[in-house]
């Protein structure tokens, strides 16, 4: 079977599990795989040169040489969790949701993510092990917002 072919029944197969239920710790609406390896997902995280977009709050990266600086910093103060199943949809389809902050030419080309889309070349494997290591750098933090005073 190839890499599209073995996609594509994964990607069914979480469609059908998304709507089960069940204990959850990780993620949402009963979205699930197994847990990774944190440390095989930093290996991935370089030998596939995200390091070469992205920069994670915290965490020192190796650059690559003859490459401007990294430009997307994940991990950092967030106002809502990331969960799981949103790492994971930013992994497989980063034009789901563009990244926020950044000048829309820089992430993005028409409408588009401009982040290599790794799906035939990632091992489901590489994917848990990735998500693994990127979501303990997320810290959840009550949003900045100031409530009006009414007279009582």
């Amino acid at each position: 079977m190839n890499a599209r072919s073995v996609l594509a029944l994964l990607l069914v197969s979480l469609i059908a599990l998304g709507g089960c239920g069940g204990e959850t710790m990780m993620s949402e609406k009963g979205f699930r795989l197994p847990d990774g390896d944190a440390e095989a997902g930093r290996e991935a995280f370089l030998y596939m040169q995200c390091n070469q977009c992205h920069t994670i709050k915290g965490e020192q990266l190796p650059g690559i040489p003859g490459l401007a600086s990294p430009y997307v910093e994940l991990g950092g103060s967030v106002t809502q969790v990331r969960t799981y199943g949103q790492l994971i949809t930013s992994i497989i389809n980063p034009s789901h949701k563009l990244a926020t902050g950044y000048a829309k030419e820089v992430v993005s080309e028409d409408g588009e993510s401009g982040m290599y889309i790794y799906n035939e070349y990632m091992t489901i494997q590489e994917l848990v092990d990735l998500v693994m290591y990127l979501q303990p750098y997320y810290k959840v933090v009550a949003p900045d917002f100031q409530y009006r005073m009414y007279p009582g």
